[in-house]
């Protein structure tokens, strides 16, 4: 191993959508990674254009707007448009954060730490919402757990389905090619979902070795999610790309 080097000669898949994956891919390429990139997940637009733009018409009038994730930001904002004066905007996590920055968006509620919906719940700005009126932008589907506290807290919630996720028409080959040669010795997972799609992708070819690589994921809910499917040797990082 090189010291400033870490990663070298360490083969790391990278299964991050390919709109999403630049950052990643230079950073462990930085540490010296040989990067396999296999996007397990694609966004998509939304399958209800017109819901969208008629809830993000009256945006004006909400008190609060809550972005779940980097592409709640960037598909959100470009249908809304001008974002109105005055409205303030929350954001589950650091990245989602960079994100709206990244827009001219700069929110006002994030979580130092985390980035899920119990992390911001638990900020002390949303203990008492009674009476007001909050949009929470995310993809089609998703947990509810965000919303349904913040309505037992009294306040009246929408949501503005900005996208969604699929699964890729990604080609399986070089991948099992990868996996086949031992090229690729760790995995990296953003979402249960990305698991679900990369295991049917490779489909009945899918060495039983993929299941004892390592397999890093930033949330204990993945983690759970990819021992049900059997992965054997899981590590929970931090939040985030950094994680």
């Amino acid at each position: 191993m090189i010291p400033d080097r870490p990663l070298a000669q360490v083969g790391v898949l990278v299964t991050r959508p390919a709109a999403q994956s630049a950052g990643l891919v230079a950073r462990l390429q930085d540490q010296g990674a040989d990067v396999v990139h296999f996007p397990g997940l694609a966004i998509l637009p939304t399958s209800r254009p017109d819901a969208l733009k008629a809830v993000l018409a009256g945006l004006g009038g909400y008190d609060l707007a809550i972005f779940i994730s980097p592409s709640a930001a960037e598909w959100g904002l470009a249908e809304a448009g001008p974002w109105p004066a005055g409205l303030p905007v929350a954001a589950v996590g650091q990245g989602t954060a960079r994100a709206l920055a990244a827009r001219g968006i700069s929110p006002a509620l994030v979580p130092e730490t985390g980035a899920d919906s119990e992390h911001l719940l638990a900020l002390p700005q949303l203990a008492d919402v009674a009476g007001r009126r909050i949009l929470i932008l995310r993809g089609e589907g998703g947990r509810e757990q965000l919303a349904e506290s913040l309505r037992g807290r009294g306040a009246q919630v929408d949501y503005a389905e900005c996208y969604r996720r699929g699964r890729p028409e990604t080609d399986p080959a070089p991948l099992l090619d990868a996996l086949a040669s031992g090229r690729i010795d760790a995995l990296t997972a953003f979402s249960g979902e990305t698991l679900d799609n990369l295991l049917a992708l490779l489909g009945p070819a899918c060495p039983s070795g993929v299941f004892a690589l390592p397999l890093f994921v930033p949330h204990a809910r993945i983690a759970e999610h990819a021992g049900r499917l059997g992965f054997r040797a899981i590590q929970v990082t931090d939040p985030g790309e950094s994680g």
